[in-house]
């Protein structure tokens, strides 16, 4: 089933926190959330659920409308799985009782099955009768995940559900969760606040600031094509650099590139791996203030000898730079994004 939110506006007492929000989920379709603290994402994902009345706007599953002001369905009838940031899960209860509890109006035969088919599927048949204080953090989050996709919901939600795992078992676990959930067919929106998280998992990424959505677009779209400075550092680490705009073109310390902008002063916004490295006596000179390894990558920061502040530039595997040694410097256009001048407000 497809879930739509049409005109979505929520506030707490004089702060508003979502401003018109249209957004649809289809079928087997996994949306991301992505944007700071406190930009209403969290508040969306609980006016789904039916976790708080909807103030404004209309939400629908499939055909069926469950929300719309002064008009809400309770959470145990919208058909709608809840994985909580802290796994919410119950210490009084077993793994299994805690996978059953919103199983309740089944037979207690069906409930049992069902019970143990979700748990197979998250790899804990074997974790039925244990409490939840004797599993580790990954074996909690396959429990609460389990629980929320028992009753074969139609729409799954899941709030910064990876961020309390360490980084090596928050890997494993958000790649097992992702194979799941393209195999359940499920509408599920995820809320992050980590770009690369939501580029990994998501067919599109909702980009959210002060309660609107700034940009709704595949991962690749929304990387290599942002439509605005906002959009362009959320998704990575960008150098900027001044630029004039004249003629359709943008002219900056690395040379110049198209613009179809008005005339006048711009930044360019150019991603680490966008900056070529050339041998001396090609392209823009420059000098190596420092190079650095990061796993697979090297990280060097690149002096133009018209600029006071480095560049940071993301080296391809293999090459290496010595501080202190002159380069040339040229941009990878399909990572430099130019914007006219801010007018301040």
């Amino acid at each position: 089933m497809t879930l739509r939110l049409e005109g979505i506006r929520h506030a707490y007492a004089a702060r508003a926190v979502l401003q018109g929000v249209d957004l649809s989920v289809g079928p087997g379709e996994i949306l991301c959330l992505l944007g700071p603290s406190g930009d209403g994402k969290t508040t969306l994902l609980r006016l789904v659920a039916g976790l708080e009345a909807l103030q404004a706007g209309r939400i629908a599953i499939g055909e069926r409308i469950v929300a719309e002001p002064g008009r809400e369905l309770p959470p145990e009838d919208r058909r709608v799985g809840f994985v909580f940031q802290d796994y919410a899960l119950f210490p009084h209860l077993t793994v299994a009782q805690n996978v059953g509890f919103g199983l309740g109006r089944m037979p207690r035969g069906e409930r049992a099955a069902a019970v143990e088919a979700a748990l197979a599927r998250l790899g804990m048949a074997g974790f039925a009768g244990a409490w939840p204080h004797m599993l580790s953090g990954g074996q909690q989050q396959r429990v609460a995940l389990a629980r929320a996709l028992a009753p074969r919901p139609a729409v799954l939600l899941l709030d910064e559900a990876f961020a309390s795992l360490d980084a090596r078992l928050r890997e494993q676990v958000r790649d097992d969760t992702l194979r799941l959930l393209q195999n359940a067919g499920i509408a599920t929106l995820i809320v992050t606040h980590d770009a690369e998280e939501a580029m990994l998992m998501a067919d599109r990424i909702a980009l959210m600031r002060g309660g609107r959505v700034e940009q709704l677009d595949p991962p690749e779209d929304l990387y290599l094509r942002p439509r605005s400075r906002f959009a362009a550092s959320f998704l990575g680490p960008v150098n900027a650099l001044p630029v004039t705009l004249r003629g359709g073109q943008a002219h900056g310390p690395l040379g110049s590139l198209p613009a179809a902008l008005p005339d006048g002063e711009g930044e360019l916004l150019l991603r680490p791996e966008g900056i070529v490295v050339l041998p001396e006596g090609e392209g823009v000179p420059a000098t190596v203030d420092s190079c650095r390894m990061l796993g697979a990558h090297r990280l060097a920061a690149l002096r133009l000898d018209s600029a006071a502040a480095p560049l940071q530039v993301r080296l391809p595997p293999g090459q290496a730079l010595r501080p202190g040694a002159r380069v040339g410097l040229a941009l990878d256009p399909e990572r430099a994004f130019v914007f006219a001048a801010e007018v301040p407000r």
